[in-house]
């Protein structure tokens, strides 16, 4: 049984490590205008924007 929480916590651990090595998407100013704009002239709605940019509604 402690063979399996050895392993069960090898693996949460790699998990974790895995997630903190993404690293963050980092917009520039102009990414940031063509989005504003684009939500703004109706082309997509804004959850769409976001989703393809990645960011949280």
């Amino acid at each position: 049984m402690s063979k399996k929480l050895g392993t069960a916590k090898a693996e949460a651990e790699k998990a974790v490590e895995d997630i903190r090595r993404v690293p963050r998407k980092v917009h520039d100013a102009e990414e940031k205008i063509r989005m504003v704009l684009a939500g703004l002239r109706g082309e997509d709605n804004m959850a769409e924007l976001c989703r393809r940019a990645g960011l949280n509604t």
